[in-house]
């Protein structure tokens, strides 16, 4: 790759007592780690949610009673299990449950369709499913047309007891409804256990701890990747080992500045995100810090009176968290003397949130940047960096950065390139997508990401542009190509195009425009339609109808002409507000 990699000018930047690299076989997988977790913080508590705590020795024994009893269902080797959960307890008993009993872990986003569950259940071949009830009307709806044939239903008090307070879902939240009536099939040999039920037949049952290497796949975590159609990450056990530890080698230093008691980390993004998985999850198991589970981010003032009870260490969040708890009065009487790290990812932090946030709380947000398919984390700025600069900062230990032309060829620093990644965090491949994992993978092991970056002469890293059409919002990747086609499907739509647009709250927003086959069609109708067949973040925030949409030569919408005119309309509607 050249003289540029040789160099690797970003070490010089690297903070006091940050490594070069770190050794990604530490352990030997992911149960290895948090096995040692369990033992060595046993007696500190892991999990603070709704009043109550639940320590690791907790943990430790109601996931191997789970674990039991997964390996008591005899699911083939390599035996995929879905997790369609909040952040909850339970979350965290089931993935150290799945991974102790030497299955696959799949995380489903709780909030997602029955289309787009039942796309990746089977995608995924997952063979068990452990849900929280709440969402039990989705899986009902898909149920038999995917091999799901372990379903594990669970309640709030199955896993520690009776859970203290009142408990709002996310469908609650934002859609008025409670549990409805479901009733999952349990036809075909498919079988319907409790969690609790689970729980209390694993207690008798014998543990055998899998011996698993660092090359076995521990997650699928599903991603559009660089193309849109959803598709499965293999992240191996080397590979989340690789981030928990480059993680950790990179903020350490900072948080070992604590010495009054335990680390305190918030966990308001979503456990089945990868960002939180890694950052909150594993990296908390691996220092023994107890982690604060925030099931509904979006109540703020909810998220702020949870916080009043503690003296937090640790705040990972993204961009539209930050900027909504700054607006909120109350966020800054709460006690920021212990801390430390604020590190935003998975969009861009904008300038006004990180100047305000570091104004309320006196320590800056650490912007950094990651993929579902490197596990994630890949570049962080250093923590002492106080003014913003908006880079996505330097690559981690042990991860090396290069800007490649479109032949594959790097760019010299200050040109403008595609950012590819390698080291030991990069993924495995795309799951059963050989093909689509050569289109990203160059010959000697660098990951294209599609984004379009340029480096500074310290190795300082700033994202330029996205090669491809993913929009961003709220940290989450939209790809048009899913939407257009479930639009598309609509009997009033002739044809459609979704860009995405700037947008104050979420980064950015899903802009729909749609070309009439019925001219009754509304906008309520598309609205209404779109909320039936995409969760929440993929739903288009603007929808306009147009009597054509501007093509080429050979019938392809050109999304780059509507791109052009929204940001010249926008441009003129901002010239008349200042004239």
């Amino acid at each position: 790759m050249g003289q540029q990699l040789m160099d690797k000018p970003w070490l010089k930047q690297y903070g006091p007592g940050v490594p070069a690299t770190i050794n990604p076989d530490t352990h030997a997988s992911l149960v290895d780690l948090l096995e040692v977790a369990f033992s060595t913080h046993a007696k500190r508590d892991m999990m603070a949610y709704q009043g109550s705590r639940w320590t690791f020795a907790d943990v430790e024994v109601q996931s191997r009673r789970l674990a039991a009893w997964l390996q008591a269902q005899k699911l083939s080797a390599g035996a995929r299990v879905a997790v369609m959960m909040p952040n909850i307890p339970h979350y965290a008993v089931a993935i150290a449950a799945i991974l102790r009993a030497g299955h696959v872990v799949v995380n489903v986003n709780p909030m997602y369709t029955p289309r787009e569950l039942e796309h990746q259940l089977n995608d995924s071949g997952a063979e068990a499913i452990i849900v929280l009830e709440y969402f039990g009307p989705t899986v009902q709806e898909v149920i038999e047309r995917t091999p799901i044939k372990h379903i594990v239903l669970a309640s709030l008090g199955d896993v520690f007891g009776p859970i203290k307070g009142p408990w709002m879902t996310y469908k609650s939240r934002n859609v008025d409804k409670h549990v409805i009536d479901f009733q999952l099939p349990t036809g075909g040999g498919r079988q319907l256990t409790t969690m609790k039920a689970a729980l209390s037949q694993g207690k008798s049952l014998p543990y055998r701890r899998p011996a698993l290497t660092g090359q076995d796949v521990a997650f699928l975590q599903y991603t559009g990747g660089t193309t849109g159609v959803s598709k499965g990450a293999t992240l191996t056990h080397r590979n989340l080992v690789a981030n928990i530890l480059q993680c950790e080698a990179w903020f350490k230093p900072e948080l070992d500045k604590v010495t009054d008691g335990q680390l305190i980390n918030v966990v308001a993004l979503p456990m089945y995100h990868v960002f939180a998985l890694t950052v909150c999850y594993f990296l908390s198991a691996r220092m023994g810090t107890m982690n604060v589970m925030i099931d509904n981010a979006r109540d703020v003032n909810k998220v702020i009176k949870t916080l009043k009870g503690f003296k937090i260490t640790q705040f990972p969040a993204v961009n539209t968290l930050y900027n909504a708890l700054v607006e909120e009065p109350d966020f800054a009487t709460l006690d920021f003397s212990r801390l430390k790290v604020c590190n935003g990812g998975g969009m861009a932090v904008q300038q006004s949130t990180a100047q305000e946030w570091h104004r309320i709380t006196g320590v800056p947000i650490v912007e950094g940047y990651g993929l579902s398919e490197t596990s994630p984390v890949v570049t962080v700025n250093r923590l002492d960096n106080t003014e913003y600069n908006g880079a996505i900062g330097y690559p981690l230990p042990s991860t090396e950065i290069a800007l490649l032309d479109d032949d594959g060829q790097p760019q010299p620093i200050g040109q403008a390139g595609e950012i590819s990644i390698r080291g030991p965090q990069v993924m495995a491949g795309y799951w059963q997508r050989p093909d689509e994992t050569a289109q990203v993978m160059t010959a000697d092991g660098f990951f294209r990401t599609g984004d379009i970056g340029v480096m500074a002469d310290d190795g300082l890293i700033k994202i330029v542009d996205r090669k491809k059409d993913m929009i961003l919002v709220s940290g989450f990747n939209v790809y048009p190509n899913e939407i257009e086609q479930v639009v598309n499907l609509h009997p009033g739509v002739t044809e459609c195009c979704v860009i995405g647009v700037p947008d104050e709250r979420s980064g950015e927003a899903v802009k729909l425009f749609v070309v009439r086959k019925d001219y009754s069609l509304s906008e309520a109708d598309v609205a209404a339609y779109c909320k039936e067949q995409l969760t929440g973040y993929k739903r288009p925030k603007h929808i306009e109808f147009r009597e054509d949409l501007p093509m080429s030569n050979v019938g392809k919408i050109l999304r780059k002409e509507l791109r052009d005119e929204e940001l010249a309309h926008r441009a003129a509607q901002a010239r008349n507000k200042a004239a």
